[in-house]
């Protein structure tokens, strides 16, 4: 399966944006699916994750309240809605896939990986 998110930009702080992740190559109906992001200089962190059909869903602490995680088994598609932006989520964020049954909450769970969205948060 192929992964290709997008949507990221550059907003102040106390802004929206919607973050989209569009698969291709399969259906990703039955996988796990999560969103990540990564720093610089720091590790690829978990942001949120749902299962297959949306039942289930993680968040980390520090997105609580204000992110949120949604799919569309229809369309192919993986969104996150993040409000209350602030400067300590720029970071480029990336959408995956995982085998998993359930929740997939590692790295390494995820076998499959989109390029990359820059989200720059400025003060």
């Amino acid at each position: 399966v192929q992964l290709q998110a997008s949507g990221g930009g550059l907003v102040q702080a106390g802004d929206s944006l919607r973050l989209a992740c569009a698969a291709s190559g399969r259906s990703i109906s039955s996988d796990c699916m999560g969103w990540f992001r990564q720093a610089p200089g720091s590790a690829r962190d978990l942001v949120a994750a749902i299962s297959w059909g949306g039942a289930s869903t993680y968040y980390g602490d520090s997105v609580k309240g204000r992110f949120t995680i949604s799919r569309d088994n229809a369309k192919n598609m993986v969104y996150l809605q993040m409000n209350n932006l602030k400067p300590d989520d720029t970071a480029v964020y990336y959408c995956a896939a995982s085998a998993i049954y359930g929740l997939a909450t590692t790295l390494n769970e995820y076998d499959y990986w989109g390029q990359g969205t820059q989200v720059t948060v400025s003060s």
